[in-house]
């Protein structure tokens, strides 16, 4: 399947019918998010990776009873970090030298570059952050379809409630986006033979040559 066929194919699905995803699907979604670009290569968010049925029940009704929680077969919480740090910025140089091969000395003017996001309030850090974090999302909606697996980006639920059940302030971190992943239910779904719509590219891109 190509990636036009792909994208074609898909849509945010209303209604999912329980069936798993295969665990190689799965894990090759999760391989594309955390290759997805982000500021500097920070990824200053956690993917949280929901199966549990008992979690799962209880982010729906936090989620303003969206089926599509507990009929997916998993649920991923994009989750931005609350406050950009020293030391989380140090962890990210160490693993560049790391990885790289490199000194830390070598990386003075890249982690520079970061601190100078401190300036930044904590408020604007975190909007940053979940910015990020959608990226990260875009990345996983299109693996999905590449893998025939269907897919609905959320954002109606309570993101305090939310962070309360799963206890993401004591990791640092606050909820942004949900993305359910599963299969869609032909009978169900409302949306499912409905004609996608789009604005004209003609409209859509404006070309400056």
């Amino acid at each position: 399947m190509t990636i036009i066929n792909a994208l074609n194919w898909r849509y945010a699905t209303k209604r999912m019918n329980g069936k798993k995803i295969p665990k190689a699907k799965l894990d090759s979604i999760l391989d594309a998010i955390s290759l997805a670009p982000s500021s500097f290569g920070l990824q200053p968010y956690s993917i949280l990776v929901v199966e549990d049925e008992a979690i799962l029940s209880r982010m729906k009704a936090i989620a303003m009873m969206q089926p599509q929680i507990t009929e997916a077969s998993a649920v991923l919480i994009f989750a931005a970090w609350d406050k950009l740090t020293l030391e989380r910025i140090d962890a990210y140089i160490q693993l560049v030298a790391k990885e790289r091969n490199v000194t830390l000395d070598s990386l003075k003017q890249m982690k520079g570059y970061i601190e100078n996001q401190l300036k930044n309030s904590d408020s604007d850090n975190l909007t940053w952050s979940a910015k990020q974090a959608y990226i990260a999302l875009g990345v996983g909606l299109v693996a999905a379809a590449l893998e025939e697996v269907d897919s609905t980006p959320m954002e109606g639920f309570d993101h305090t409630k939310l962070d309360e059940l799963l206890n993401l302030r004591s990791r640092g971190l606050c909820s942004s986006v949900l993305l359910a992943l599963g299969y869609r239910d032909d009978f169900n779904d409302y949306l499912v033979h409905l004609k996608k719509v789009r604005r004209s590219k003609d409209n859509l891109f404006l070309h400056f040559h």
